[in-house]
């Protein structure tokens, strides 16, 4: 219970007649925490109910089984009284059941149900029940069925990996992409419409947010069942209350006689023009303790380390000629009963050699007569190290700690230069020819930690938050310019600088949630936040007056040069409430937030600007199960973004002389509103699937772009000059940002062809405002697309997957109708893989790119063919030796078009050419058999 104490705002927190410790809150709470001991008055009124939990496991094993579902049903009628899907630790707890007899009953894709009669008096805790895979006497079986892909359980897509059949040395990426509604878009993968940010292995983290390298590390062989689903945040996990975050996460469950033993890839090969690539994979299972390295060199554009042959394929074609090197761990394990531990860590040293062309129209106000063109070249070389890992320590029962720290630095070397030329009706307007080098080192440091205590009474509960970071941006570079103006007169400007920035930032969160059941289906939730964000930014730009590169004489340019700080403290208080019957849940929440936004300018003239926002952001959600096989949600969502210390800090970036960039220090947060839909539909018994997704953005004040073209020179603050054609870029606040996307896939199997079948569509729209020389305008762009795939489903021996998607994008301004333009897309692919005879492997990869409608020289219509022929050798044919071409036609080539408020632009950059490489491959098989079904029946039946 929560009692007040004499001293205001002071509040004891009792359990069982034991103080269990105090808060105390700002006065502004007060209110709150009166209202929440009402409605802790009314529940304990309320009729006596008890909970039912316990956590499901494999039988004979060790591994849990989430998403399983629980259900308690009434004797003798078996009607269903309550339900839930267990978590990732399989887990559950059922609250609200009356005293009686009843039926738990528990199943999972691929096991058996298990029946247990229970007699509820008092909260039951049932311990591990374990399930039984399913098993199928083949002597008995007379007729042949193909076996079901899928089902849908809640918010969780479940597949049956086994249903899906892949090449023998196929990785899981390739396995999920045959799933329906997952497609390979624009470089990265999704599902039902959003994009995959997490891969779990058995319900652990496998190489943190890192999609590619987790999927490629897995061949596809040891998967025995696919989740996909949006897991909440930590703190609504220990919390049990929905705060709205989600991550679209796919969870691979393993086969269990593929979680004991040493399994992998290793592939050495060498080719023309000295191409080469070496890499591996090793995973080390046992049980519960998992170990991964992965290891990559190469110099033909490869980022990952890949299972598969024509690994390339598996990302739209990297700009530029990229050297990479890779070092990366990943381990997992439960120490004791009570600590379970993951963490990843990986190094990356990466060379990019990039030449890029573009042209963009600007919008000018009347008519599109400025063009801007650019060619440039880059050599980037980059050190990445990344470390994250997840500790959870559960006291008991009723106690948790979650910890996470994620750790990141960077050193990036620059040597880079680029041509210029703005010109518009009456000739060239101005040019600049630019050469910078420079040395850039980032630091990034996040803790975050999490304590939950679960009382005596179901439902109630209290999580304490604590968040901090820190963050550090040096940069330090030197760069020369020869700036040419052509209007209204010629004249010439050398430029000479070294530009230094250093960055540091500092941030700190910490909260308190509490539950309280109300009655039997409902919940409240009181949460208070409060948090405080410091960022300290130093711009210095010094004139070289020399040219002793070692011992320059430096000067500084004030008008170059700025030292500016940013605070950002908010304090949240929000209540909600909880509503869940059987099949509907109703969430309702209020928040309201006081943010204070102070920031300092100390050179080069001193100045400060104090602000304070107050916020009220509603909150919805709808959740309804329509049926077993089929959920529909609807989420209503609100939030503010403060503008970032780049946006706010008011100091000239010169990088480009032609398109000067400015920062605003009377930029205010921002507001968005956010309406989100999803449905799922998944029929286990013909495995027909729809999978639909719409959302909807209201921004009020978004940060967008301020334009300014000079018709004549001008003078800014600090004396500079902008010439005539020139461009000076500023953030502003502006109203009447919309954005709007939707997706449809519908899959069906065709068993005539022994192959899955996928449609899918969307329509897209974003209405964007930007300020061109003072006046508004809006750029409306809006998509239509659709896709096919036809991916096989035959044997282990053949496999194919064939898909192609067309968009139609139509492009509205406002200001400038000369800017509207209509263009067309569409990206096809073929893979192919066929082992031919005696261990001959023949693989083939297509991807068809075709433009229309861009600007002149950026229309493409281009064909990238990747083929390789193997041979499996060694008697158990884990070794290949294979020859590889990359782009046969010589064809390949990267064309984009981007579309922002203030221009529309096309470009390209240089890609990989042809090559041809021979490798060898060989897959790493080694399992220990661990305690079979059989000598579990034995041992305890």
């Amino acid at each position: 219970m929560i009692k007040q104490a004499t001293a205001k705002g002071v509040f004891f927190l009792y359990s069982k007649g034991k103080i269990l410790g105090f808060i105390q809150l700002p006065m502004m709470m007060k209110n709150y925490i009166y209202l929440l001991i009402i409605f802790l008055s009314i529940s304990q009124v309320t009729a006596q109910t008890y909970s039912i939990k316990g956590k499901v496991k494999q039988a004979g094993t060790e591994i849990t089984i989430p998403n399983a579902t629980v259900l308690v049903q009434n004797l003798p009628d078996s009607v269903q009284v309550e339900g839930m899907i267990s978590d990732l630790d399989g887990e559950f707890e059922i609250n609200g059941i009356k005293t009686g007899e009843y039926l738990l009953k528990i199943q999972y894709l691929g096991f058996e149900n298990l029946y247990k009669s229970i007699h509820v008096t008092q909260d039951m805790d049932l311990g591990v029940l374990g399930l039984k895979e399913s098993a199928t006497d083949l002597d008995e079986v007379t007729i042949s069925a193909r076996r079901a892909q899928g089902e849908q359980k809640g918010d969780t897509t479940l597949y049956n990996a086994d249903a899906f059949k892949t090449m023998q040395d196929a990785s899981a990426q390739t396995l999920i992409q045959k799933l329906p509604g997952v497609i390979s878009q624009d470089g990265s993968l999704q599902a039902q419409g959003e994009a995959i940010t997490q891969v779990l292995v058995d319900g652990k983290p496998f190489f943190g947010g890192d999609v590619n390298t987790a999927l490629q590390n897995l061949p596809a062989e040891v998967i025995q069942g696919i989740e996909i689903f949006d897991q909440k945040s930590d703190k609504a996990l220990l919390s049990g209350f929905d705060d709205g975050e989600r991550m679209k996460t796919i969870n691979i469950i393993t086969k269990p006689d593929k979680r004991k033993g040493q399994f992998g890839k290793a592939t050495a090969g060498y080719g023309t023009d000295d191409n080469y690539l070496v890499g591996a994979s090793i995973n080390a299972f046992n049980e519960d303790q998992r170990i991964t390295f992965t290891g990559l060199s190469n110099n033909i554009n490869v980022l990952d380390y890949s299972s598969d042959a024509n690994s390339q394929s598996n990302n739209r074609p990297q700009n530029g000629i990229i050297t990479t090197n890779i070092l990366g761990v990943n381990y997992s394990d439960n120490w004791g009963e009570k600590i379970k531990i993951s963490g990843s860590y990986q190094f990356n040293h990466r060379k990019n050699n990039d030449q890029s062309s573009l042209a963009r129209e600007y919008v000018t106000g009347s008519s599109s007569d400025q063009v801007y063109t650019e060619d440039s070249r880059e050599t980037r070389t980059r050190q990445d190290h990344r470390f994250d890992m997840r500790l959870e320590y559960n006291i008991n029962e009723n106690n948790r700690i979650l910890y996470r720290p994620r750790i990141s630095a960077s050193f990036e070397t620059e040597n880079s230069g680029f041509f210029g030329q703005s010109v518009n009706s009456d000739g060239p307007l101005n040019q600049t020819e630019n050469i910078r080098t420079a040395d850039n080192q980032d630091y990034d440091m996040f803790h975050r930690l999490f304590y939950s205590h679960k009382f005596g009474k179901a439902g109630r509960s209290l999580t304490l938050s604590a968040n901090t970071g820190s963050h550090a941006n040096n940069d330090d570079a030197y760069r020369t310019a020869t700036n040419i103006y052509y209007q209204p007169t010629e004249r010439t400007e050398i430029i000479n600088q070294n530009i230094t920035r250093d960055r540091s930032g500092n941030d700190w969160e910490t909260g308190i949630s509490y539950t309280e059941p109300l009655g039997k289906n409902g919940q409240l939730e009181l949460e208070y936040e409060v948090g405080n964000r410091f960022n300290d930014s130093d711009q210095l730009t010094f004139d070289i007056l020399n040219e002793d590169f070692n011992n320059p004489d430096l000067a500084l340019d004030t008008a170059l040069s700025n030292s500016f700080e940013s605070k950002y403290l908010r304090h949240e208080v929000e209540l909600g409430y909880q509503y869940q019957l059987e099949k509907l849940k109703f969430q309702a929440e209020l928040k309201h937030q006081n943010a204070t936004l102070k920031n300092d300018q100390f050179f080069p003239a001193a100045g400060t600007i104090d602000r304070t926002f107050k916020s009220f952001m509603p909150t919805v959600r709808f959740d309804y199960e329509i049926s077993d096989n089929t959920n529909f949600e609807l989420d209503y969502d609100t939030d503010v973004d403060a503008p970032s210390v780049g946006d706010l800090q008011n100091v000239i970036d010169n990088s480009n002389p032609l398109q000067l960039k400015t920062g605003n220090p009377n930029l205010e947060q921002s507001y968005s509103n956010r309406l989100r839909l999803r449905f799922r539909s998944n029929n286990p018994e013909n495995d027909r699937s729809w999978f639909v997704f719409a959302q909807y953005n209201l921004v009020k004040n978004a940060v967008s772009n301020s334009t300014f073209t000079a018709e004549e020179p001008t003078e800014l603050p600090g004396g500079i000059i902008l010439e005539k054609g020139s461009q000076l870029f500023r953030p502003v606040n502006l109203d009447g940002y919309r954005d709007f996307r939707s997706w449809v896939s519908y899959g069906i199997p065709l068993d005539f062809v022994k192959s899955n079948f996928n449609i899918n569509g969307g329509f897209s729209s974003t209405k964007r405002p930007g300020q061109i020389n003072d006046q508004l305008s809006f750029n409306n762009s809006s998509r239509i697309s659709t896709g096919v795939s036809l991916s096989s489903n035959i044997s282990d021996q053949i496999d194919f997957n064939i898909s192609t998607r067309l968009s139609f994008n139509d492009v509205e301004n406002t200001l400038n109708s000369s800017l509207n333009n209509k263009y067309f897309n569409q990206r096809s692919r073929l893979n192919f893989s066929w082992i031919i005879w005696e261990g001959f492997v023949y693989r083939l990869d297509i991807n068809h790119q075709l433009n229309s409608g861009l600007s002149e020289g950026y229309d493409a219509n281009v064909i990238l063919m990747n083929m390789s022929i193997g041979k499996k050798v060694f008697g158990n044919q884990r070794g290949e030796i294979s020859l590889n071409v990359y782009d046969l036609l010589g064809q390949n080539r990267s064309v984009y078009r981007n579309v922002t408020d203030a221009y529309v632009e096309d470009g390209q950059n240089n890609v990989m050419q042809r090559y041809f490489m021979l490798s060898f491959s060989y897959n790493i098989r080694h399992f220990n058999k661990g305690t079979s079904m059989d000598d579990y029946n034995e041992i305890y039946n």
